[in-house]
């Protein structure tokens, strides 16, 4: 733990208060964190951390006196492994990725979540945390605890391997954008990936996991389900806030637990 604060989160332990928290929910997007803090039944905001280069963070309270902090983690692998750092650094012993993702398998529908229990990693960043062949696998008990939560709320969730991968576009072989060129490799990955029984895509938990199992956390990974890429890559924004807000509350309600 350390009670400076660190340069890239912006707080420190002291900032913390006398019964700091151990848990934290980790977004992508700074505006889910904001909206976890500020606008989620059941949950009050105690302080705003910070907001220092978008990565914002709040020192959070549930109904039951449980406090954690919701964290912006940025977009991709390289902006968590920094964020994810320095929470551990100021005593964050379990990490939940609340995020967003796009459905792989037939049975993954817009609008359900994924429950990550392990990933299949394409990240150069989790490289330099361990060997390639080590596992990216995500906490047992967290992952657990985040199936209950969601058969409890009553939420279509699916349990399985994500694929982690680092660019949005061609990394998940998407050729409809600025570059419609697609290296070899990539021609067919996901239809690959689907016969390895693959739920979805997203770019962050893989990463997590690995950094969970070297430093010593607990890591989850929950994500809403925004696109079928089965059928197309349209985004129905009502589906989207509802399955956030699923997500959000699974992963609230899975926190109880530690």
């Amino acid at each position: 733990m350390t009670e400076q604060r660190l340069y890239h989160i912006g707080f420190g332990q002291t900032d913390l208060g006398s019964n700091p928290p151990t848990a934290a929910l980790l977004c992508g997007d700074p505006e889910r964190a904001q909206r976890i803090a500020r606008k989620t039944d059941g949950v009050t905001c105690l302080a705003t951390l910070s907001e220092n280069r978008g990565l914002n963070s709040y020192l959070c309270q549930t109904e039951n006196k449980h406090t954690f902090i919701a964290a912006t983690s940025g977009m991709g692998a390289p902006s968590l492994s920094v964020v994810v750092n320095e929470l551990v650094a100021v005593g964050m012993h379990t990490i939940i990725r609340v995020g967003t993702s796009g459905g792989v398998a037939e049975q993954v529908k817009t609008g359900d979540l994924v429950i990550s229990s392990a990933a299949l990693c394409r990240q150069g960043a989790a490289h330099d945390i361990a060997p390639v062949e080590y596992p990216a696998a995500a906490d047992p008990y967290v992952t657990v605890a985040l199936a209950k939560a969601a058969k409890q709320l009553g939420v279509n969730a699916h349990l399985g391997v994500t694929a982690s991968v680092d660019t949005f576009y061609e990394g998940q072989e998407r050729n409809d954008s600025a570059n419609p060129h697609l290296l070899r490799t990539l021609h067919g990955v996901t239809e690959e990936y689907r016969q390895l029984k693959v739920l979805n895509y997203e770019m962050e938990a893989g990463t997590l996991f690995k950094m969970g199992l070297v430093y010593g956390f607990a890591a989850g990974c929950v994500c809403a389900v925004l696109a079928e890429r089965l059928v197309t890559e349209a985004v129905n924004l009502e589906v989207k806030q509802r399955a956030e807000r699923d997500a959000v509350r699974v992963a609230l309600t899975a926190l109880q637990s530690f």
